[in-house]
């Protein structure tokens, strides 16, 4: 319960949480962004970690000089980009043996199979629509990996996928995250941007039920 209640805390203050790490760590700020962004691509255990609201965030405080923009959409777009390849690989290491597993530590197993009927109904364009869904954009590239899809193909939906995912949130914040009423309301836009991106899941469950 504390868990969740430190994440919504979290969610809701965003931007003065990043705002304090800018004024401690500095530079340093962008590795730990890069970070952050890496894993929730690259690691199926921590599909939890801010995405979409982050890097708006970011953009946010780059339009008040804190970061640079372009510094900011070139590092996140890279760790985009390689957190989805090494999920790729962890996905074809593991194999389809994964869907037999009663219990499987750390993964929640509904989710790895909403992302497959997700690669199923949506083909390689799963790969570039998954980045704008919290929770099954960390699952995606695992799945792409488990059905083998061809490598250069994957690289090409990646690296179109991750680019636009971060370039639409980095300059959305840089442009719109310093009106005023964005700044006063700022917890709100971040739970607004969290729901909106769950939209096509909640669609897609309704659907199949």
């Amino acid at each position: 319960m504390q868990l969740l209640k430190t994440g919504i805390d979290i969610i809701l203050h965003l931007d003065k949480y990043l705002g304090s790490i800018i004024q401690t760590y500095g530079i340093t700020t962008y590795l730990i962004l890069f970070f952050i962004i890496f894993f929730e691509t690259g690691l199926v255990v921590t599909p939890f970690l801010p995405g979409d609201s982050l890097i708006f965030a970011a953009g946010a405080f780059a339009a008040i000089g804190s970061l640079n923009v372009f510094t900011l959409f070139i590092l996140l777009s890279i760790a985009a980009i390689l957190g989805d390849t090494v999920n790729y690989h962890i996905g074809k290491f593991i194999g389809a043996k994964i869907y037999e597993a009663e219990n499987i530590k750390f993964i929640k197993k509904e989710h790895l199979i909403e992302a497959r009927n997700f690669y199923e109904k949506y083909g390689n364009m799963t790969i570039v629509l998954g980045r704008f869904i919290p929770i099954i954009r960390t699952f995606v590239p695992f799945v792409a990996g488990i059905g083998e899809m061809n490598y250069l193909h994957f690289l090409t939906y990646n690296a179109i996928g991750g680019i636009t995912w971060v370039a639409l949130f980095t300059f959305g914040g840089y442009y719109f995250g310093n009106l005023e009423v964005v700044k006063t309301h700022f917890g709100f836009v971040t739970i607004a941007i969290i729901l909106i991106s769950l939209i096509p899941a909640v669609i897609t469950f309704i659907k199949k039920k």
